[in-house]
């Protein structure tokens, strides 16, 4: 049977219904690969639905009800996709789950989301359930897909994927039309996934999306960039964001194509040599992490072979961006261009699996531009999007030809955007959200009555009609001379050197910017090693004062990159400290996407704010950490405080010693 063409597919408004004429016209097409045990595993779509009905009739075995909500916890498993659906069936609605939140997180989501059925992945996710089951009613089922060290546990509900399969394969038998008959129930404006925010300001909340917020999205993003059903893509960010539940499960079932779920969170990059995807989507943090390992092997690597690379990424640098976007470039600088691709940007693509790669994008925060340009440069075709969860993720992307690293672009297919007086930026758009799950005062607050959202970030339009983000628009401040302050775009410039993994800059309501750094252990540990510089322990390697200068001198770079910009000159780094520990998730320091939770950090350090605008050249500290199993300790240190040289045109008014 002929694959039905894309007019056909447009005409189903949920996605098991996309999921039935998927089976039915092209049954036999990879659906979603797995690797396991060093092996992919594959599903076609055909078996994709078989697999999706034999766990909702398990689910309706056990009682499930229209309505009910299913947690979905775990890496990226085919298993917990096909949990989504199974739950979609039978109108439920799936509430996937950050995999790496403690116990205690947990709670008030599955509290408040009144979760009744969990399809989790493993022991430690069963373990977790398990720790805070008498506080959660309402939990009366936990299905794990992995049952290495669950054979004896007993506990009532818990039961392996496997067995609930089986149970659902002879419901099906006694009542052969049930399935279809919820399937066939299913309208577009059904709540089709409940999406919780990171909760960088207070508690999460659930965002409602239809089938039609997420479908309507889908078509969206596929129009945008031409997307077809030969498609692959990798699934490795966590299911609970929406990036990845647009991406690898809404537009993967609209379009059609292939999903690949590595084998674990280590091995995504290498698995990722081995898929060759034609599109890949990360955060910021990933093309950081990704070039950050290129650098190190550079470093590594002999004097001819980094005298190759410098010369050859200067000429990207300069070419490479017009190239991919079909300027005009010198035949000279093209030729030598040709040979960079053989000798060093081919290879170093290979190398990362992005040879086959038609798109990539970027999204979730800023990136650097410093970062965004070194794969444009190489040939990635890397292109911004922006977007939030209320509003299915897709607002605003690059197109072919008109890729610019200071801009998001321009709305995407059936979004209006515009800017407010106080630079806040709203959307609307087919994918705007229903609203939050039991919190209609939250939901006033961001949805207006005429259906637009507030973002809550502050941007602009450029002359060329692409949007600009500046920064959240509460975290943009001034200096006490007037001068704005937009610590985001700070952070991110002090993150484009691979010795900085993560930076907290300050400045508002005072005379000058001071920052935090968190120290890349891998990165420094490595450069350490070469200077035959010994350490203990990441407290010990940041306290030296050669890391100090290794650091000092790229916030000097910062800083002669923010003295060209009349904005943000005023905004050059004068003082900082490297953190004693590296800013963490379990310690309420970044929310569960990475997202600094600046006035939670504000509070928990605030003596080294003082001490970094009182002129102390070291200020002591004694803190709690959270270890991943929930245990808790305190390290004790000693931080240096360094002053930094500012480059020319920064105004700084008053110096670094006024409070």
């Amino acid at each position: 049977m002929a694959v039905l063409g894309e007019g056909d597919l447009r005409a189903f408004r949920t996605f098991p219904k996309l999921l039935a004429c998927l089976a039915a016209s092209g049954g036999n097409r990879t659906a979603i690969r797995e690797k396991d045990f060093g092996i992919w595993q594959s599903w076609t779509w055909r078996e994709y639905l078989i697999e999706a009905r034999s766990l909702a009739g398990g689910l309706a075995e056990c009682g499930f009800q229209r309505g009910d909500k299913v947690a979905i916890i775990g890496d990226n498993r085919p298993e917990l996709y096909f949990g989504i659906m199974a739950a979609q069936m039978l109108g439920g609605v799936p509430v996937p789950m950050y995999q790496d939140s403690i116990a205690d997180e947990m709670v008030f989501i599955l509290d408040h989301a009144e979760v009744r059925f969990a399809v989790v992945e493993d022991q430690e996710q069963v373990d977790k359930l398990l720790t805070v089951r008498e506080q959660l009613p309402n939990l009366d089922f936990i299905i794990f897909e992995d049952d290495r060290g669950l054979r004896h546990y007993d506990e009532p509900g818990l039961m392996s994927y496997a067995d609930s399969v089986r149970r659902g394969t002879e419901f099906e038998l006694g009542k052969p039309n049930f399935i279809d008959e919820e399937i066939g129930k299913g309208e577009g404006e059904d709540i089709a996934v409940m999406l919780y925010t990171s909760g960088t300001t207070g508690q999460p909340k659930g965002v409602m999306l239809t089938y039609e917020n997420v479908i309507s999205t889908s078509w969206s993003g596929i129009e945008h960039d031409n997307l077809s059903s030969n498609e692959k893509v990798v699934a490795y960010m966590p299911m609970a964001w929406i990036g990845d539940h647009l991406f690898s499960y809404g537009q993967a079932l609209c379009r059609g194509f292939t999903v690949n779920c590595p084998e674990s969170a280590d091995t995504v990059l290498q698995d990722v040599r081995e898929i060759g995807p034609t599109c890949f989507f990360a955060p910021p943090r990933i093309w950081e992490n990704i070039l950050t390992t290129v650098m190190v092997r550079i470093e590594d690597s002999g004097w001819v072979k980094r005298k190759l690379f410098s010369f050859f990424m200067k000429l990207a640098e300069r070419i490479g961006p017009e190239i991919m976007d079909g300027r005009k470039v010198g035949v000279l600088s093209r030729c030598l261009y040709f040979v960079g691709r053989i000798l060093v940007y081919g290879p170093l693509r290979d190398n990362l699996g992005f040879s086959r790669m038609r798109i990539a994008y970027t999204a979730g925060e800023a990136i650097g531009p410093e970062i965004f340009t070194f794969y444009r440069s190489i040939g990635v075709n890397i292109k911004q999007l922006y977007g939030m969860t209320e509003a299915t993720a897709l607002v605003v992307g690059q197109a072919d030809g008109e890729v610019y690293a200071d801009s998001v672009g321009v709305p995407y297919p059936g979004v209006e955007i515009r800017i407010e007086d106080n630079g806040e930026v709203l959307c609307r758009s087919p994918g705007v959200f229903k609203g939050y799950y039991k919190n209609p005062e939250a939901t006033t607050e961001t949805l207006t009555a005429d259906g637009w959202i507030r973002s809550g970030d502050a941007g602009l339009i450029d002359g060329d009609g692409q949007l600009r983000i500046i920064d959240r628009a509460k975290d943009v401040g001034k200096l006490n001379n007037g001068a704005m302050f937009a610590p985001k775009y700070i952070e991110n410039k002090l993150k484009f050197s691979p010795y900085v993994r993560e930076a907290v800059a300050f400045g508002n309501g005072h005379d000058a910017v001071t920052a935090f750094v968190n120290i890349d252990l891998e990165a420094v540990g490595n450069w350490a090693e070469r200077k035959g510089l010994s350490y203990t322990s990441y407290t010990d390697l940041a306290s030296k004062s050669e890391v100090y200068e290794l650091v000092g001198r790229d916030i000097e770079r910062v800083n002669g990159s923010l003295a060209q910009d009349k904005k943000l000159s005023a905004s050059q780094i004068t003082r900082f400290l490297i953190l004693h520990k590296e800013l963490d998730p379990d310690d309420n320091e970044l929310t569960r996407t990475r997202k600094v939770r600046r006035r939670f950090i504000a509070d928990k350090y605030s003596e080294l704010i003082e001490a970094l605008y009182t002129g102390q050249d070291s200020v002591d500290i004694d803190a709690q950490v959270t270890f991943e199993d929930g245990r808790t300790g305190s390290i004790q240190a000693t931080l240096a405080i360094r002053d930094v040289s500012i480059g020319g045109g920064g105004q700084l008014n008053g110096g670094v010693r006024a409070v």
